[in-house]
């Protein structure tokens, strides 16, 4: 055998290791997802997509990457699962719209006044009841919607999207950083009680049920408040987003 058939066989010894090793992180963040989607949402899909991530990051990993080989898959193993997401939306897209509507208006109310936006103002100015108002923020939560990392479109974009860095190119990997730190100083502007809900949400990887517990609210009020930061996330960096739109048409120009 030759040297380098040698060494491609280690290669995929190496990586069928990793993919027997991490398998479990696959159905971790499937379960963790399939705690914001509708029960009409397979979870046996996410898991199959996960999977296919899993396996195509273990290719795909060198060892001198900075981050450990458990971060860089779940980071692809997400990507996998919102694909999917993606591909089969189940959200109508009236949910897309109300969501939308709900972030122009808190945005137009912070701007104006330079404070948080208040729940019965945004609900006047939309001409929402309570119960209405409620079931739009469980939507912006539960959804698959909600990009803070894409541009606004009608179809709406899966929530925090994180992209490989190696993978961009020179413009790309500037406008991930940029709005990776445009979308930590706006989580660092959100109400007390919204940031914990965000940081156990998505870095303690907490469900819905068990961040009420914390916080002493029932789930349904926990879902509600993630609702909330995500709707004033999407409204606080619609400017980042149309800044980039901006400097993207200029550099067209130019």
């Amino acid at each position: 055998m030759s040297v380098a058939s040698e060494y491609l066989q280690l290669q995929r010894q190496s990586a069928d290791e990793l993919v027997r090793q991490h398998a479990p992180l696959v159905r971790r963040i499937a379960y963790h997802l399939m705690g914001r989607l509708p029960p009409s949402v397979d979870v046996s899909d996410l898991i199959q997509a996960g999977m296919i991530g899993l396996l195509e990051a273990a290719r795909n990993f060198a060892t001198g990457r900075n981050a450990s080989f458990e971060t860089f898959a779940g980071i692809r193993i997400r990507g996998a699962m919102l694909d999917e997401l993606r591909r089969t939306d189940w959200t109508p897209r009236s949910v897309h719209r109300k969501v939308r509507e709900m972030a122009e208006v808190v945005r137009q109310i912070e701007i104006e006044t330079g404070a948080d936006a208040d729940d019965a103002e945004v609900m006047r100015r939309l001409g929402m009841g309570a119960e209405e108002y409620h079931q739009v923020l469980a939507d912006a939560a539960s959804a698959r919607l909600l990009s803070l990392s894409a541009p606004d479109d009608a179809e709406g974009g899966a929530a925090f999207d994180v992209a490989d860095g190696e993978s961009l190119n020179p413009q790309e990997s500037v406008e991930n950083d940029g709005m990776r730190s445009a979308l930590v100083e706006a989580i660092g502007s959100l109400p007390e009680r919204e940031q914990l809900v965000m940081s156990l949400y998505y870095e303690e990887e907490l469900n819905l049920k068990e961040i009420g517990a914390v916080l002493g609210v029932t789930e349904s009020r926990a879902c509600q408040i993630h609702g909330q930061a995500v709707v004033r996330l999407r409204a606080r960096m619609s400017g980042w987003h149309d800044a980039v739109e901006q400097s993207r048409k200029q550099k067209k120009k130019g």
